[in-house]
């Protein structure tokens, strides 16, 4: 498994199993038993997905030592201020079953993420938490942060995928020494991009599925990616892309798929940002 340093020096596998929407507990341990054979150590989960409980249990009865793994988790929206921060936090690491987080995210720059984000600084500087980041962050909203903040995040996690290239987020996140973390890298199956025949072909042409070929492309933009699966067969075959390149051409066929087609909420829509904070 390939690692990325981040900007406060800690490493990040590049490539992890997000747990998103996978509620059930027997999936749930299904799929990360699956991941840690196939060799995934990063774990990516969060409040609103109620699965921190299960993630936590199947990670403590696993037979693979906390600290070669990397967990991540989010604070949701109801959470609006420094001290419920704290506690927000202390609660996710006690349902994860940890006494630290590799990362910890704003899951959405909802009400009062400046509050949260000093919170969050405060939990770093106690070592509870080993790098914080964001999630779903737009440009103003980087800017509002970042004129305050005293720790730069090192990541923000946005919707990415090969109809939604974020381009120019992508270069400000460079600019800014913020690493780009792609969720929904895989379009969600909200899109025809895992039939789309540009992929198809460069998939023939390598013997790899169309999935393996976007993952491919996520790292080679120098992206954190972290699709989910239930399916064993899967999760095993998304990690299976470390053993191909694709060349600047096939990059570039891949860039031209662009049709800035998102396929979730809007983290400019101030209005569903206001109902989120209302969601537990």
């Amino acid at each position: 498994m390939e690692t990325i340093t981040l900007n406060n020096g800690v490493k990040i596998p590049q490539l992890g199993l997000g747990v998103f929407k996978v509620a059930d507990d027997d999936s749930l341990k299904n799929s990360i038993n699956a991941a840690l054979a196939a060799g995934y150590r990063h774990f990516d989960t969060a409040k609103i997905y109620h699965n921190e409980d299960g993630v936590g249990q199947a990670l403590a009865d696993a037979d693979v030592k906390r600290e070669d793994l990397f967990v991540t988790s989010k604070l949701w929206d109801n959470v609006t201020t420094y001290d419920d921060t704290k506690r927000a936090f202390e609660a996710s690491l006690k349902r994860l079953q940890m006494d630290y987080l590799d990362m910890y995210l704003i899951h959405w720059p909802s009400e009062g993420y400046t509050e949260k984000w000093r919170a969050m600084e405060d939990l770093y500087n106690e070592g509870l938490i080993k790098a914080i980041g964001l999630s779903n962050f737009e440009q103003p909203h980087l800017e509002k942060l970042l004129a305050s903040a005293k720790v730069l995040p090192v990541v923000d996690q946005i919707e990415t995928h090969p109809y939604f290239q974020q381009g120019t987020l992508h270069g400000l996140l460079h600019d800014l020494n913020i690493r780009h973390e792609a969720w929904g890298p895989l379009g969600q199956g909200k899109s025809d991009v895992l039939t789309n025949p540009v992929l198809a072909d460069i998939a023939t042409a390598y013997n790899k599925s169309t999935a393996q070929v976007i993952l491919r492309w996520h790292l080679q933009r120098g992206e954190i990616v972290i699709p989910k699966s239930i399916h064993e067969a899967r999760i095993q075959q998304n990690i299976d892309v470390f053993d191909f390149a694709l060349t600047p051409a096939e990059m570039a066929k891949i860039a031209g798929l662009d049709r800035n087609q998102r396929g979730s909420s809007d983290p400019q829509d101030e209005a569903w940002l206001q109902k989120s904070t209302t969601m537990a």
